[in-house]
């Protein structure tokens, strides 16, 4: 089944170590990306995370945003990081040495530095496995979510497989007479000559004449990129870069149709088909 590559997802979840919402939006984009909004208490679950996103979802620009509340009353306790603190110690010994002045900087500077001052808000892995459940939770609210936006989109690309059918069916019913027209044009312009034509002569002008007008091959392409197109959108794998190269294919041929054609309706028809074909792409661009 087609899928859109929009859509949006909240869940929140609580709990005795507070409350987590999570909020994941996506639009469309070539490839998956995905970036991330994390309190400090689970920046450590940001690559399991993304594992778990691109177990989900092939395409499209995701916003994942985890915001945690503390529950009331549950102040967390300060901690300092002592493999931090022997890092930050170590550095600042390598420095003052190679500018060969002593180190002057505070305990309160230390505590400063990003990493050596930790607050422990009493989850632990309680809260870490809330965060993956949420999460989860909410992915599955996403891709519920561009199913269904994928639906719509189905719905609008085979309204217009329809509509390009209907054109085709309308220039193949006028071949006949456009290869008639092409035929009395070159007769009428024969019969204004003074000097006698060879009519086997005339015969082979004109099957050359309508050989280089005919457009039987674009038609056929036409009709078989749209059963194509309609393949792959009742398929179960995802659509949207088979189904942007089929519209350009589809795009080839109604420009071939139109520079070929002789007869101005059917090249009305040919710029209608283009139009559509525009229509088709635009969408195409939100499909996963």
């Amino acid at each position: 089944m087609i899928a859109s590559m929009t859509g949006f997802a909240r869940r929140e979840s609580s709990g005795p170590w507070g409350t987590l919402v999570c909020e994941l939006r996506s639009v469309n984009h070539r490839f998956l990306e995905a970036g991330f909004r994390l309190p400090d208490e689970l920046r450590a679950a940001e690559t399991e995370l993304r594992a778990r996103l691109a177990r989900h979802l092939r395409r499209g620009k995701v916003d994942c945003t985890l915001t945690y509340r503390r529950a009331p009353g549950a102040g967390g306790t300060l901690e300092v990081d002592a493999a931090a603190l022997e890092r930050l110690l170590g550095a600042l010994q390598v420095v003052s040495r190679a500018i060969r002045e002593p180190a002057t900087v505070s305990a309160l500077e230390v505590l400063r530095w990003p990493g050596v001052l930790r607050e422990d808000g009493g989850g632990g892995e309680q809260l870490l496995d809330a965060a993956y459940a949420v999460f989860d939770a909410t992915l599955t609210e996403l891709a519920a979510a561009r199913a269904r936006e994928g639906a719509r989109l189905r719905e609008l690309l085979e309204q217009r497989c329809t509509a390009l059918e209907a054109l085709l069916q309308d220039v193949r019913a006028r071949l006949p007479e456009m290869q008639a027209h092409v035929r009395a044009r070159l007769e009428a312009r024969v019969a204004e000559l003074t000097a006698s034509v060879d009519p086997e002569r005339l015969e082979q002008e004109l099957a050359l004449l309508l050989q280089r007008l005919d457009v039987d091959e674009e038609l056929e392409r036409l009709g078989g990129h749209l059963t194509e197109v309609r393949r792959v959108i009742d398929g179960s794998e995802p659509a949207g870069r088979r189904l942007d190269f089929l519209m350009q294919e589809l795009n080839r041929e109604a420009n071939t149709l139109s520079s070929k054609s002789q007869d101005l309706e059917t090249t009305r028809s040919a710029v209608d088909m283009k139009v559509v074909i525009e229509q088709m792409r635009e969408q195409v661009q939100n499909a996963e």
